[in-house]
């Protein structure tokens, strides 16, 4: 890949929901130079800058932010990428990817001579994304064009080499994908212990040497890069049993899932490390309030109750979000039921049980004093993408307050759930864009013309959407071939080629390949993340500055927006 002055500018401008926007390229060249500007000299407002095939995908604090920014780019005064301290990476690779047939295949070629040419190859990192550690490389000659898999497999191992468009990576970490996998390594593409995280970084070039997989296991400890923090837990000795002044908490049951959440890492997508943090952000605020927290003060956020937790001392403690019964038991035996949304004491022995939802998904559970946890890149977040964070709870935790609680607590409160609507939707509202031309107008219609339920195949990542109504369907694209990888926002709603979206939460990954037909608004953004399997979704389209309804129309242009 040669990158040579001068870049060019923005061939458009597009919105990806109220506060970001992708902006177009013609060259990968003209790309990467404008990144690397604007992580230098950010715009105002500007909170990430993600950069792909032939988008950057910006994010800012405000949509007023935003609107500025759409002058500022046009305007823009750009040197050519200096690749710096560029270095040269060696990657040894087993190929046995499931996919390396079908691929060689594809290409007219047999699959060895698929390895020889993936080999024989100089590959020029060119950005980061998708993941931490997640590089995409372009070829120094003569590019392939390799189709994504119709549908992304859910899960992908760690240190699979796989192949989409022009570009060649590899995945950090067990994560869905949608990539064609010809082989694995052992490689640490991200490690948090190192001065550079990512193992490749813009501008390295990356040579990949076909191994035996005797000598790839011999050779490299093939471990799951960036293996989930730990948090404290006692020792096989029986720690648990001694005296701990600031421990007030013990879990005796997780549940199915417990996980220390805060706000999350904001402005790290260019690494590939998504904003992560509790999914649903006003039930979070709510329960802070109430035992007198600042808003950000880490909490615990519970699937689907669960939870059981014994007071070693003295809690303040409240828990907000899904319509979960509350139920403590005395060391007497005598049993008390808190009311959800309202502060509420234990005392040594008490046990507090969070039972399953009626309504929602997730809860919250504050502690006076925040939650102690170590921080990663900024966060004591757990981020199930990247692994980045404290581990899920398991039993024989210990909960510590972080300090002391700034405010006073606080009284009862109402519900933050959302309303639903005659026929028991959740209504999300989206803004359209920044890939609604790849659908027509009709087919744009039905996205909010028909219901939505949501599936199974749901975590903090995203939600799999289907059809609700009997005559509903997936949608149907107008444009065939591939869209290159590009920035993606949470809320983004992502339509593979099946025609059914998915949703993207808070650990969603930074780039993606599949266009975005449309993008919930922030302020919605805590209603999708109580959504459980079975419910109904209508999707409503605002005006992104007004967020008030309007009709479903293509996606304003660089010419027609004011």
């Amino acid at each position: 890949m040669t990158l040579e002055p001068p870049p060019a500018g923005p061939t458009d401008l597009r919105l990806a929901g109220p506060r970001a926007l992708l902006v177009e390229f013609d060259a990968l060249s003209d790309v990467v130079a404008h990144h690397q500007h604007l992580v230098e000299h950010p715009l105002d407002g500007q909170i990430d800058v993600v950069a792909a095939a032939r988008t950057l995908l910006l994010r800012f604090d405000s949509r007023s932010a935003a609107r500025a920014a759409e002058s500022a780019l046009d305007g823009l005064s750009v040197g050519a990428f200096s690749a710096g301290d560029a270095r040269t990476v060696e990657i040894e690779v087993v190929y046995d990817g499931e996919d390396l047939d079908d691929v060689a295949e594809h290409l007219g070629l047999s699959a060895e001579a698929l390895i020889d040419r993936h080999t024989s190859r100089d590959w020029i990192g060119a950005f980061g994304g998708f993941a931490p550690g997640f590089t995409y490389c372009v070829p120094d000659r003569d590019p392939d064009q390799v189709p994504r898999r119709s549908s992304p497999r859910t899960q992908v191992p760690a240190g699979s080499v796989a192949l989409a468009g022009e570009f060649s990576a590899v995945y950090p970490r067990e994560s869905p994908g949608g990539w064609q996998l010809i082989g694995r390594t052992g490689a640490a593409l991200w490690d948090v212990s190192r001065d550079s995280p990512a193992l490749v970084r813009p501008g390295d070039t990356v040579r990949y040497r076909a191994v035996s997989a005797e000598a790839l296991t011999s050779s490299h400890t093939a471990e799951a890069p960036d293996a989930p923090q730990e948090p404290d837990r006692p020792d096989e000795q029986g720690e648990r049993d001694a005296p701990d002044d600031r421990a007030v908490l013990e879990v005796v049951a997780p549940g199915m899932r417990t996980l220390i959440q805060d706000f999350g890492r904001a402005g790290l997508s260019d690494l590939g490390v998504s904003r992560a943090g509790v999914a649903d952000e006003a039930a979070m605020r709510q329960a802070n309030r109430l035992v007198g927290n600042a808003p950000g003060a880490p909490v615990l956020e519970v699937l689907h109750g669960g939870l059981t937790l014994q007071a070693r001392g003295t809690a303040v403690v409240a828990v907000a979000g899904a319509e979960s019964p509350l139920t403590v038991t005395a060391e007497d035996g005598s049993v008390r039921r808190p009311r959800l949304r309202s502060p509420f004491t234990l005392t040594v022995g008490d046990r507090l049980e969070l039972g399953a939802p009626t309504a929602g998904l997730r809860s919250v559970l504050a502690l006076r004093g925040g939650l102690s946890a170590e921080a990663v890149l900024g966060s004591t977040s757990t981020d199930t993408m990247s692994g980045l964070g404290p581990a899920p709870l398991d039993a024989g935790d210990l909960l510590r307050p972080a300090a002391t609680a700034p405010h006073p607590v606080g009284t009862g409160e109402p519900s933050t759930l959302a309303a639903r609507d005659d026929d028991g939707a959740v209504v999300l509202r989206f803004t359209l864009g920044p890939r609604d031309d790849w659908f027509g107008e009709d087919e744009v219609r039905r996205l909010s013309d028909q219901r939505w339920e949501a599936t199974q195949e749901s975590d903090r990542i995203g939600i799999r959407l289907t059809p609700a109504d009997e005559d509903g369907g997936p949608l149907e694209r107008s444009r065939d071939g591939e869209l290159p990888s590009e920035g993606v926002v949470r809320g983004a709603l992502q339509m593979p080629p099946a025609g059914t979206p998915v949703l993207f939460l808070n650990d969603h990954p930074v780039t993606g390949g599949y266009p975005v037909i449309g993008v919930v608004v922030a302020e919605d953004m805590h209603h999708a993340a109580q959504l459980a399997p079975g419910d109904l979704i209508r999707l409503a389209p605002v005006d992104p500055d007004t967020l008030r309804p309007t009709s479903s129309s293509s996606t304003r242009t660089a010419e027609d927006r004011p």
